[in-house]
């Protein structure tokens, strides 16, 4: 599991997404920062091997014997897929029939939290409470700021809600959006046996043959 730092700061929501953090600061600039950070978990590993008997080849076309005994139609074989053969990379046009194959397949899952994390600092103009803030950034525009319901901002060391904020305070309110996501990745092998060789013909010696004779008695 991806573990999370804790935060400090008290948690209000920003524009409908995400959450954004108030803290009164004293600041005459106004400015927007946004960060993102990437944190990974443990990954998984699974493991599927499948094996065939190739049967029949035909140009591209393929068509193999299963463990469960039916029979796969693999057409239009690409020419870029090789098959590890002895140490040797062997395409379409090198299989024969009664080749073993045999593919394995690696998935890997990693779990990972995407954190995104927007500052401003700015001017109160307008404050609605309880439900949204209106702050005047640096470039002289004024943006809307969504407060949840109930939620408590810390004032100079004091804990009070949206009734609190007043028109001209400068503060600094920080977005943080977390989106978990989930990374999969497949790693693919494919190898193989030539078939056994077929047994020789039994060689032909040179054969004796005897004829009796009969024995004529006298």
């Amino acid at each position: 599991m991806i573990s999370r730092k804790p935060w400090q700061r008290i948690q209000v929501g920003l524009s409908g997404a995400g959450l954004l953090w108030i803290t009164l600061a004293f600041t005459a600039n106004a400015q927007v920062k946004t960060e993102t950070t990437v944190e990974e978990g443990p990954a998984s590993q699974t493991v599927k091997i499948d094996t065939a008997e190739v049967v029949y080849i035909s140009g591209n076309d393929l068509i193999v014997k299963t463990e469960d005994g039916g029979l796969r139609h693999f057409p239009n074989v690409p020419n870029d897929k090789t098959v590890t053969v002895a140490g040797k990379e062997l395409t379409i046009h090198d299989l024969k029939p009664g080749m073993k194959l045999q593919r394995t397949m690696i998935t890997t899952t990693t779990p990972r939290m995407i954190t995104t994390v927007r500052s401003v600092t700015g001017r109160v103009w307008r404050v609605s409470p309880p439900n949204s803030v209106i702050l005047s950034l640096e470039d002289g525009t004024n943006q809307s700021f969504s407060i949840p319901r109930g939620q408590r901002f810390m004032v100079n060391g004091q804990e009070t809600d949206a009734w609190g904020l007043r028109e001209g305070m400068n503060i600094s309110a920080t977005a943080v959006m977390e989106t978990p996501e989930t990374v999969v990745s497949q790693e693919v092998k494919r190898t193989g046996t030539m078939p056994p060789p077929k047994p020789e013909p039994p060689r032909q010696g040179t054969t004796l043959l005897i004829i009796l004779a009969p024995v004529k008695t006298p």
